[in-house]
Parts: C-alpha cells; structure tokens; sequence
C-alpha cells in the first residue's frame, strides 16, 4: 500500500487544514498529463469536507484546460508561477484574469541584457496575459504558434508587439548549459532585477517579476481568506515549488522530485505517476496526520 512519509524530526501541523495548494505538471498531473480518476476523486473529497484547492503552477492560463473541469468552489487558480490568478469557472478558453502581477519592461530588458552577456547563445521567449512571442531561433518547446518572431529587446520595447498587455514573465533557454548551472548563473547575473526559478528538465529559466512567486501569491490569495500559512498544505516537485513548499504549513515532496526540493518540503509522498496528492489527501481525510 503507497502511502506519505514525514520527513523525522517534522512535526505534523498543529492545524486542520484549510487549503490544498499543488502544483500540475510532475505533481497532480501523470506523465501523460492525465488527471487520474483517483485524484479528481481526492480532489473532490477535499472540497466536499470544506478544504478549499489550489492549482499553483508554471503553466499560462491558456493551458489550464487540463484541469479546468475539476475545480471546484472558487475557481480559482494561480498560473505563470504567480503572475496571475485565473477565475476558471468559464470553462476552457474562457478564463478570466482576476490579478495580474507583471514583470516591468525595464527590469525584464535589463534580466535579458544581463544574461546575455554572462550565457551566449541564450534565447527568449515572452508571456503576456494574452500573447506569446519569442525570438526566431527560440525552440519549438510547447509546440505552440507564437504571435511574433522578433529578438527580444525588439518584443520587450515600449512600443513592441501588445505593448498594451502586462509581461507576466520572460522564458530563457540555452541549448548546451546545465540546468542547474544555468539557474545559479542567471540568479547571480540578474540579482533582485527578477525572479528566476524553472521547471522543466531542460535549461530553461522562468523569469518574473521581483517578489513574485508561487508563494507569495498564494499567500496573498489566503490573506483574503483568512487563511495561515500554517493552514496550507503543499505540493511540488521543481524548483519553482520551492518558496511554496518552505511558506506551507505541511508540504511534500512526489518521489520524483528536484533534491532542491526534497530538501525543502516537510514530507515525501511517492510519484505524480502514482498518485502521490491523493494519497496524502486520503490520509488528511482520514485523519492520519
């Protein structure tokens, strides 16, 4: 029988909980980007017994049909690693943006500027609350069709392409470098100008704005609900999970998580392929932890 552990020496929460804030991809979501029968029941379960849920994760908001049929209540869910929060409710293609927390133009050219010159060869892509751009020799990495070719300082220009939309985050992949290597780099050559996390196996980075994050957004969500943090039970598997995992009350690693990751959670469940959120909800529910 699969089950959750604690990490030793973690105590459990003293609180019941209130809200369920788990990432998609590597997380809720299987390999094949399913929502297993099990979870959407686990889902359901947790909202039935008055624990709101969260999807917090990297995706646009235009992908969020995955999971669009399965919530619940508010509706809600955060999106580009906490630009936006998107009222769901509309149904897939019919989302609406209820806060938008933007990476000002200034800093997103500077983060390109900086990281250009300390990894040659990087290239970028552009998020916009409705738009995607990318520079001409960016990968076909979501094999989606983006609205404009151009080099990024051309993209990000006040006068560039929707220059009327907010930039919700900058996307930056370099073809040969490490991963991790690439994330330590960007992070010292771009310093407090934004924030760069990722959550693809591949080199490529997510930049946002300064202070936004999974966390801090979730948080603001759960201040307008009189919601602690010690109330909130997390999950995530990359390291743009991280600052979620470490603000939640209880949080937990899938088995197939970052290290970064494992080191920042306060328990382990097994992995996205085996339902690791269920398994923790039933047992939340069940009152085992």
């Amino acid at each position: 029988m699969t089950s959750a552990t604690r990490q030793p020496g973690t105590p459990s929460a003293a609180l019941r909980p209130r809200l369920i804030a788990t990432d998609l991809d590597g997380t809720l979501l299987r390999d094949d980007k399913s929502v297993s029968p099990r979870t959407v029941a686990a889902l359901a379960a947790a909202e039935e017994a008055g624990i709101e849920v969260f999807f917090v994760t990297g995706r646009p908001a235009r992908w969020m049909d995955v999971v669009s049929d399965h919530v619940h209540g508010h509706g809600l869910a955060i999106c580009g690693n906490g630009a936006a929060v998107v009222d769901l409710h509309g149904g897939p293609g019919a989302h609406r943006f209820v806060k938008v927390r933007e990476l000002a133009r200034a800093n997103a050219l500077d983060a390109v500027r900086l990281l250009r010159e300390v990894a040659p060869g990087t290239v970028y892509a552009v998020e916009q609350t409705y738009g995607f751009h990318q520079e001409p020799d960016y990968p076909k990495l979501h094999m989606e069709i983006p609205d404009h070719l151009l080099p990024a300082e051309r993209l990000l220009a006040p006068d560039g392409p929707d220059a009327d939309q907010p930039v919700l985050k900058i996307l930056a992949y370099h073809p040969d470098l490490d991963p991790d290597a690439f994330l330590t780099l960007a992070r010292l050559a771009i310093g407090d100008r934004a924030n760069v996390t990722r959550s693809s196996p591949s080199a490529l980075l997510e930049l946002s704005g300064p202070d936004v994050s999974k966390a801090s957004t979730l948080a603001l969500c759960c201040a307008e609900r009189g919601i602690s943090h010690e109330e909130v039970v997390a999950f995530g598997d990359m390291p743009n999970d991280v600052e979620m995992l470490t603000w939640a009350g209880q949080s937990y690693a899938m088995g197939n998580a970052h290290p970064d990751v494992i080191a920042a959670a306060s328990g382990r469940t097994v992995a996205n392929n085996e339902d690791g959120v269920a398994v923790v909800i039933e047992q939340l529910l069940a009152g085992r932890f």
